[in-house]
């Protein structure tokens, strides 16, 4: 075989040898095409694996972590939260509605496999400024995938995070979270066992869409992805909804062993992911499987990502059951193949013999690379940028109007409200606010959830980065009155084949396991994408964290806003910000660079701790964390309904109003709960700032006595909610 074909289906010459090594001989056309998508990153993680191995991942909480479709967490009475989060990012560069709604299927079939029902989906989308380039059709084509396939199924998108950044010209991130609900008795495997087990493809038929779709995952975009269109999945929502009911049906009958999306890889990671599981092997005749399509050859039958199929293993006897359940739904169901002893992906065609493989040999003994590591030269010259002596240089409505009008500050609504985020009549928080929620039938529990990562921050110090966007979760789960129970995570890099790429990704890696050391948010399985970068030049590191959180009673639920007058405001937290990494600094100083502060996780974990005792006790009304734009940015948002009058002792103006720093939540309490709430703080040592009261129809601030803003709240409400909006339309 010619080194040309191995090669461009993405495999190194090392990585060929060692194939013939393990097979014991040259592998024919099928088989390389076989070994390439399941040594891809995409599906081997070659290169994260060592790094992604000093995450915590066990917890009291934790039902199933890593290494299977996705992860459970308890809840309680016999119930359970399974989520998961995946990117669709190259496909949606080169097609952006089939992407993004090609990775919503994926990411919902990925958690209804597990046995539970979808309840919710979340995305996490990056873009380049609005007004440069393609962003806007890239924005457009996405928010239409997401909706349209969100929509259709009737499984409602609830929440996300959405920032524009000019590293994501040509790269958009496109991550999206799925979660659903189920009893701990109905939990499903993706396992393949029980030696003459039929094997069975279910849903819908095979075609020649997303032929090497994992590979084209693992590498650059370029000049020439355009031409990679095939490799970009077409969905079909409403199958999946046959798909879906039907799954679940069968898992609830008890008459499977293991059941696997057919996702990344198709056909052929299904199988020996299964098989791997289970210790066993599998033989398939691929004559059997149906398609759509005449004329295709095994090599493109395994390699297919055709939407909406699994792969089922029933238990022996029952695959009449199978079928009949498949047809009720009006979907097919045939018997390809049988589980087999002998550890080997068998591959036939009208009983000929096309493809033998060691299953281990395609799991297990997938390279894994430990990348050399540098630190990029530019970490110690942002770091060691003086920002001293910066003053404000408008008057403070400018610059709070500016921020407002900043896309990645400014509301999302425009997005959101495309989706149906009310359909199955559970959303208790809908968007805009912290964290979504979902009721918990039954029960008056509530799940909250919620995606974060500021990649800015991550650029400039990864590791403090990649910790921060897990405090960011973990504040805005808090702040609708929910605890912190575990995350799931989607790894945006470059190139890990340069060492400063690798060095970013080590690092931010490190952050969040600490981070989640120290808030008992064990790390259940997520998602690695790496080689984004267009040509040469990559994003930055985007770290995306999807969290998930439990508040016991929907009656503690709190709100992002102030509602009446004579709230009492409080800052949680430093009085300051600091300018690094700030919005004003990029916008005013047009500079990303400083050095962020230092970690305390342990002082924002007391604090998060504060926050929901303090709920539990009934003593709190509103919260909001302080990001983007700082203190400022934060109370506007907080005060769409009523005003506020604040008069706030400093010694920096600039950092406070404006500077930025996680572990600030804003809190307001009922003035009769007042004293109370600052002698628990003064007792548990707990930073708390009085802010003022709300009431009005301005947002009012004074600094040390002199009012510093007086702006109604028409005026900065409009240029908030419409920005987006406005560019887009």
């Amino acid at each position: 075989m010619e080194p040309k074909v191995w090669r461009s289906m993405g495999l190194f010459d090392d990585e060929y040898e060692k194939i013939k090594e393990l097979m014991g001989r040259e592998p024919n056309f099928l088989e390389v095409g076989i070994f390439a998508v399941m040594w891809s990153e995409h599906c081997s993680y070659k290169t994260s694996k060592p790094i992604l191995r000093k995450f915590p991942t066990e917890g009291p909480q934790v039902l199933q972590g890593p290494g299977e479709n996705a992860g459970i967490v308890d809840i309680g009475d016999e119930l359970a939260v399974v989520f998961k989060m995946e990117s669709h990012n190259h496909p949606s560069a080169i097609e952006p509605y089939q992407g993004a709604a090609t990775g919503v299927g994926g990411i919902l079939r990925d958690v209804f496999t597990m046995g539970a029902r979808p309840v919710a989906v979340l995305d996490a989308l990056r873009f380049g400024p609005l007004d440069e380039g393609n962003n806007k059709y890239l924005l457009s084509g996405v928010v239409a995938g997401i909706s349209g396939y969100g929509n259709s199924i009737g499984i409602p998108t609830v929440g996300g995070d959405v920032y524009f950044h000019k590293s994501y010209s040509g790269n958009p991130l496109v991550n999206a979270m799925a979660v659903g609900l189920l009893e701990h008795k109905h939990i499903a495997k993706g396992v393949a066992s029980g030696v003459g087990n039929p094997v069975m493809a279910v849903g819908a038929r095979t075609g020649r869409d997303g032929i090497h779709g994992a590979t084209f995952a693992s590498v650059e975009l370029s000049e020439e992805s355009e031409s990679q269109r095939s490799a970009v999945q077409v969905g079909d929502p409403f199958m999946e909804k046959l798909l879906m009911e039907a799954c679940l049906e069968l898992i609830r009958a008890d008459i499977i062993v293991g059941i696997q999306d057919m996702g990344a890889a198709g056909l052929t990671s299904s199988s020996s992911e299964m098989a791997s599981r289970g210790g066993s092997g599998i033989e398939m005749d691929l004559s059997l499987v149906p398609r759509r399509e005449t004329g295709m050859t095994p090599y493109e039958i395994m390699l297919s990502e055709s939407q909406e199929r699994m792969l089922v293993v029933p238990k022996a006897g029952k695959e009449k059951e199978v079928e009949e359940v498949f047809t009720r739904w009006g979907l097919e169901a045939v018997v390809i193949g049988k589980v087999t002893d002998d550890g080997k992906l068998r591959l036939l065609e009208d009983g000929k013999m096309v493809a033998e493989i060691p299953v281990d040999a395609l799991t297990d003994e997938a390279p894994v690379y430990n990348r050399p590591s540098k630190e990029p030269e530019y970490y110690q010259t942002l770091k060691s940028k003086k920002l001293d002596g910066l003053r404000l240089k408008d008057s403070v409505e400018k610059v709070l109007l500016t921020l407002l009008a900043n896309p990645s500050v400014a509301s999302k609504e425009w997005i959101y409200r495309q989706y149906d985020h009310q359909v199955g009549t559970n959303t208790a928080v809908i968007p805009g606010g912290d964290a979504a929620i979902i009721r918990v039938r039954g029960t008056n529990k509530g799940i909250a959830m919620t995606t974060d990562c500021n990649s800015r921050f991550v650029y400039m110090d990864p590791y403090i980065g990649g910790a921060l966007a897990v405090i960011e979760a973990a504040q805005n789960i808090a702040c609708v009155g929910a605890r912190p129970l575990a995350i799931t995570d989607c790894l945006n890099f470059g190139n890990p084949e340069k060492p400063e790429i690798f060095w970013q990704f080590e690092q931010a890696c490190a952050g969040v396991a600490e981070a989640c050391r120290v808030l008992d948010t064990p790390v259940t399985g997520g998602n690695v994408s790496l080689y984004n970068e267009t040509q040469g030049r990559a994003i930055n590191p985007t770290p995306m964290i999807g969290m998930i959180g439990l508040i016991d009673d929907l009656n503690n639920v709190l709100r992002n806003n102030f509602k009446s007058e004579g709230e009492e405001i409080y800052l949680l937290g430093e009085l300051n910000g600091e300018l690094a990494g700030s919005e004003y600094l990029a916008q005013w100083e047009n500079l990303e660079a400083g050095e962020l502060p230092e970690l305390n996780l342990k002082a924002i974990r007391n604090r998060i701790d504060f926050l929901l005792d303090l709920n539990s006790a009934g003593h709190v009304l509103a919260a909001h964390d302080i990001t983007e734009g700082g203190l400022t940015v934060a109370l506007a948002e907080m005060t769409v309904d009523t005003g506020a009058i604040l008069n706030i002792d400093t010694d920096d103006e600039l950092k406070t109003l404006f500077g930025e720093r996680l572990g600030r939540i804003i809190i307001s309490v009922a003035k009769e709960n007042r004293t109370r709430v600052e002698s628990i703080a003064k007792a548990g040592a707990i930073p708390l700032h009085h802010l003022g009261v709300s009431g009005g129809s301005n947002l009012q601030i004074s600094l040390n006595g002199s009012q510093c803003l007086d702006i109604p709240i028409s005026t900065y409400r409009r240029v908030y909610e419409r920005t987006i909006r406005d560019k887009m339309e």
